[in-house]
Parts: C-alpha cells; sequence; structure tokens
C-alpha cells in the first residue's frame, strides 16, 4: 500500500506541472529567434500569452536578468537599449507572489 501511495504522489508531482503548462501558452511574434537587431533602434518584444492554473501574469527576462512586470496578455514591450553581442529573452508565466511557475518562452537575438 505504500509503494502505491508513493506512486499516486509521484505520477501527480509530474502531472500537475504538465497540465498548468497545457493550459497556458505564449507566443513571442517577434523578434523571431535567431534574428538580427539594430543596436541603434529600439528592440521591441511582441507576444501573446494566455495564463493556465496558477499563473497570474508575466514576467520578461534579457540575458536571465528580469526586465519587466507586464499584466497584459497581448501586446508588446519596448526593451531597454541592447548591447551588441548574442542576448536571450524570456518570457516566463509568474503566480501572484512572482514566483516563475515552470512555463516559459526563449528566444536568442543577435545585435549589430
Amino acid at each position: 500500500m505504500r509503494n502505491l501511495s508513493m506512486l499516486v504522489f509521484v505520477i501527480s508531482s509530474i502531472a500537475a506541472p504538465l497540465a498548468m503548462a497545457a493550459e497556458s501558452k505564449i507566443d513571442i511574434i517577434s523578434p523571431a529567434d535567431g534574428a538580427k537587431l539594430d543596436a541603434m533602434e529600439q528592440s521591441k518584444i511582441e507576444y501573446d500569452v494566455t495564463l493556465g492554473r496558477g499563473a497570474d501574469h508575466i514576467h520578461i527576462y534579457v540575458d536571465g536578468k528580469e526586465s519587466a512586470l507586464l499584466r497584459q496578455m497581448k501586446g508588446s514591450y519596448t526593451m531597454e537599449t541592447l548591447a551588441p553581442g548574442n542576448h536571450e529573452i524570456c518570457i516566463k508565466l509568474v503566480n501572484k507572489n512572482h514566483t516563475p511557475i515552470g512555463v516559459e518562452r526563449c528566444i536568442k537575438v543577435e545585435v549589430d
């Protein structure tokens, strides 16, 4: 019986995040993954997000550092000027406590 309880616990631990992921959706409309951006122009990210269970809003990260907290689920955000080089831009779904729930979408861009 104890093994059965452990099995149920393990399966539910895996299934709960997968259920949240199935309900949630993050589309980064632009820039495209691998895009080349001009360092002399403002860089914008255009997105469309569907919040699933447990998600409250989104955070945008640039190179692992939080750049913005957004409550609008569709739109665009103008990022701070990006230095020349390679960058990773991520949108993460977070809960009311601003804790990522494990659903994210990332792209890589090159700034010239």
